[in-house]
């Protein structure tokens, strides 16, 4: 996955979310008159990593919250996933999977953003598959 982008209907409270959540920063990039375009970067980001990624305006209405997963569903690995998750459920974030353990793999736990878009955390396993 060379890149990925997130679509919010709110930019900054995307951003702030994003930011509390996983350690991320944001660089403005131009996209055009309408559209906030911001560069992600944060452990595991860049050229150097083979990944990059953006967050941007969302382009029409954001599915319903609770609706089933619209879209990729994009996994981070983070050091405590019941942590990571109780933060998300704290500042915006809503459950769509609560913290679940994966025998042989990991931790796992999948909230809502407040933007209509599901995101992944995942606190691998010792010698685990990930």
């Amino acid at each position: 996955m060379p890149h990925f982008e997130i679509h919010a209907s709110d930019v900054s409270a995307a951003r702030t979310f994003y930011t509390g959540l996983f350690g991320w920063n944001f660089s403005a990039m131009p996209a055009g008159d309408d559209i906030e375009y911001f560069l992600i970067e944060g452990p595991g980001f860049g050229g150097d990593h083979g990944l990059t990624a953006a967050l941007m305006t969302r382009m029409g209405k954001a599915p319903a919250a609770g609706s089933p997963v619209r879209g990729g569903t994009m996994t981070f690995e983070v050091a405590d996933c019941d942590e990571r998750y109780a933060w998300a459920l704290a500042n915006g974030g809503a459950e769509a999977l609560p913290p679940t353990d994966f025998p042989g793999i990991g931790r796992c736990a999948c909230v809502e953003d407040g933007q209509g878009n599901i995101v992944g955390m995942i606190t691998p396993t010792a010698g685990g598959d990930v």
